[in-house]
């Protein structure tokens, strides 16, 4: 890659993550009952919000499509979430300067707090404010497991819905507070 070529993809990823820093806002969430296993309003990448740090082994951006790649032991991190994957698309409107989507693709890990979550994908879209995750979904908080092949998250709602793949059915374990 010549010195220009590289310039301007250094220039790409970093403008994009500057996007990414400061686009959005969060909407109000409805209250919502109490859950043993709760995802919070603050799951997932927020725009508007901190910026995200991203390291990779490489970057590949593609202005036509309005696409960054990013391959290799990827690890991004946002807040208090931290997220590893084989490989992560941003995916963004350039007319209105925002990101649209955020894809973790390949052995996803989602570290949030006392949160864990694995999967095959997770999607962030960031204009329908849900996360999906596809592929053997597992989330855990503290004791608590909730495991199918695809959940989507509503974050405005604070709603998930967790799917069977048709062959095997949605497990969940809640274990119950400890009073003192």
């Amino acid at each position: 890659m010549n010195r220009r070529g590289f310039c301007l993809l250094l220039f790409f990823t970093f403008f994009f993550l500057f996007l990414a820093s400061g686009e959005g806002q969060e909407k109000k969430a409805k209250p919502s009952e109490e859950l043993p296993l709760k995802l919070g309003k603050g799951f997932g990448f927020k725009a508007g919000d901190a910026p995200i740090d991203i390291t990779s082994d490489t970057v590949e951006a593609d202005q036509k499509q309005n696409r960054v790649t990013f391959k290799g032991n990827v690890i991004a991190k946002q807040g208090d979430l931290t997220l590893y994957t084989n490989s992560l698309v941003v995916l963004y409107d350039q007319t209105a300067k925002k990101i649209k989507e955020i894809r973790g693709i390949g052995n996803v890990k989602i570290v949030q707090l006392d949160r864990r979550v694995t999967s095959h994908q997770a999607t962030f879209d960031q204009e329908e404010n849900k996360v999906v995750l596809e592929g053997d979904a597992v989330i855990r908080e503290g004791e608590n497991v909730v495991r199918g092949e695809r959940v989507t998250y509503y974050i405005n709602e604070e709603k998930a819905v967790v799917e069977g793949d048709g062959k095997g059915r949605v497990t969940t374990r809640i274990t119950p507070t400890k009073k003192e």
